[in-house]
């Protein structure tokens, strides 16, 4: 089960975030997750939102470049040391991180972690094998 998250290429200037973040304010689009990763020459915000076509659309027009991945998304205990068993099912499966970050939404002593693997497969597999469901669209208030 996978997550739609927008990945849009920023030019390293200030303002650009603020423009993001407005044209989706203006709109309505709920924000559920927002990473940024940069290089010297550009960066690359990470969003997951409650409505990724509409912000698809609504940020093509606006001139913004950007792409959709899917992630996966999963709901590990909220204290220390929650995420740590997921990522021992990680290693012992030799599937590797791309990247990782969390959503804002923490519900019933659970955060989510959202997951960018070299096997979205293998890890889905890996995780239902260990009594892990990844988490839904329809558990995170997203529009498919």
């Amino acid at each position: 089960m996978t997550v739609h998250q927008i990945s849009v290429f920023l030019e390293n200037r200030a303002g650009q975030l603020s423009e993001i973040t407005q044209v989706l304010a203006q709109n309505g689009i709920d924000m559920r997750a927002i990473s940024i990763a940069e290089t010297a020459d550009y960066g690359v915000l990470r969003l997951i939102v409650d409505r990724p076509q509409q912000a698809t659309t609504l940020l093509l027009e606006h001139g913004f470049i950007l792409s959709m991945t899917p992630v996966t998304v999963v709901a590990v205990p909220d204290h220390p040391g929650g995420l740590a068993p997921v990522l021992q099912l990680l290693a012992e499966a030799n599937i590797d991180i791309e990247y990782m970050y969390s959503l804002f939404t923490h519900t019933d002593g659970q955060a989510y972690m959202v997951f960018r693997v070299s096997d979205d497969e293998s890890f889905t597999a890996t995780l239902k094998s260990h009594g892990i469901n990844p988490v839904g669209t329809e558990d995170l208030g997203i529009q498919g």
